[in-house]
């Protein structure tokens, strides 16, 4: 097996910077795939600084992966050399238990095998991402990426796109609902993208007045500035769901007062801080309720996918050299991007050689 060229975090206040490994032989059911485009998510910088307290160095973010696969293991049948993937934030589950037996590998009772900052289920190896030029991944989470899409585009999808599409496929969002998306980041495009092409009436929520312009561009089909109480007085007791992407903490009341009786709100945002406790008597006269969601399971990602390739769907990008990185952390920070960093892994491969 050759060298993996990737960048890599040695500690909690080291930059990433160029690492080199080798990947583990190819199994009977494994796929090597050559990654071409990497997205850069906030758990990569979360990570990187061991904001979780649960990094192993070093570590090789990135979960969000498109590329060609460029061998198979010896009863592979999924795929085959040439084919375009993708990979998302599992790499394996335990397979056995009730969720997974449901296809719902994200809620493994086991505990999922993260793409990286995992432990191998065999070896006990610990994963590396996509901020790499190669993985060995098996092939049962591959994900088979439509070819009439913009790659780099895609990459996000694996995470960000999976992880808006999942809660508004469970809440059965679609024509004649109303449904609210909280916050337009990296999460929140994308939210406002799949809920207009499900066919609802969306509405989305921000604070920066500057976004009102690109949320309609992005598919809502009204905005509001939820600082502004008189905006907000306007939706009450009208909203069927709502989708929360915020990921600071930030007061539930003034979003949970917007849904109908029996409408939902469901947090996919991870502040660093829980957010104050609701109050009580707004769900209960109202029957609301309040849940969160994790990514999707490997059909339900699948499934995603080629409902974006139908309705040409794609992250919002900027794409960026693999030696960027650093510089892109600190830009994430400020949400000084729109709305997704993609790596051009191909950029690792010219410095790697160069």
């Amino acid at each position: 097996m050759n060298i993996t060229h990737a960048y890599a975090a040695q500690d909690a206040k080291s930059k990433l910077a160029p690492f080199d490994y080798k990947p583990r032989e190819l199994r009977a059911h494994d796929v090597q795939i050559e990654v071409l485009y990497c997205g850069v998510c906030h758990s990569d910088l979360h990570t990187a600084r061991n904001e979780w307290k649960n990094t192993i160095f070093p570590v090789v973010p990135g979960h969000e992966i498109v590329g060609r696969v460029t061998a198979v293991g010896a009863h592979t049948h999924k795929y085959k050399v040439g084919d375009l993937v993708g990979v998302g934030c599992m790499v394996d589950s335990c397979r056995s238990c009730p969720s997974c037996q449901e296809g719902l590998e994200q809620y493994c009772e086991n505990g999922f095998v993260g793409t990286y900052n995992g432990e191998d289920r065999e070896t006990k190896a610990i994963t590396y991402g996509g901020y790499s030029t190669s993985m060995v991944v098996d092939e049962s989470f591959v994900l088979r990426v439509p070819e009439n899409l913009d790659l780099a585009g895609v990459a996000p999808l694996l995470c960000a796109g999976i992880t808006t599409y999942s809660p508004l496929r469970h809440w059965n969002v679609g024509p004649g609902q109303k449904v609210g998306i909280v916050g337009l980041g990296g999460l929140g495009h994308m939210g406002v993208k799949l809920a207009h092409a499900m066919g609802a009436h969306v509405v989305l929520f921000t604070t920066s007045p500057s976004k009102i312009e690109d949320g309609k561009r992005l598919g809502a089909d009204e905005v509001v500035i939820s600082k502004d109480a008189d905006q907000m007085a306007q939706h009450l007791n009208s909203f069927d769901f709502i989708l929360n992407t915020v990921a600071a903490q930030h007061d539930l009341n003034p979003f949970i007062a917007l849904l109908k009786r029996d409408g939902n709100m469901t947090l996919v945002g991870a502040p660093e801080h829980d957010h104050p406790a609701p109050q009580v008597f707004n769900l209960i006269f109202k029957r609301r309720s309040i849940a969160g969601s994790l990514i999707g399971g490997i059909a339900e990602t699948q499934e995603m996918l080629d409902f974006c390739g139908k309705h040409g769907i794609t992250s919002d990008i900027e794409l960026i050299a693999m030696n960027q990185i650093n510089e892109a952390y600190e830009r994430m920070l400020k949400s000084d991007v729109k709305y997704r960093f993609v790596i051009d892994i191909n950029t690792l491969r010219e410095e790697a050689v160069a």
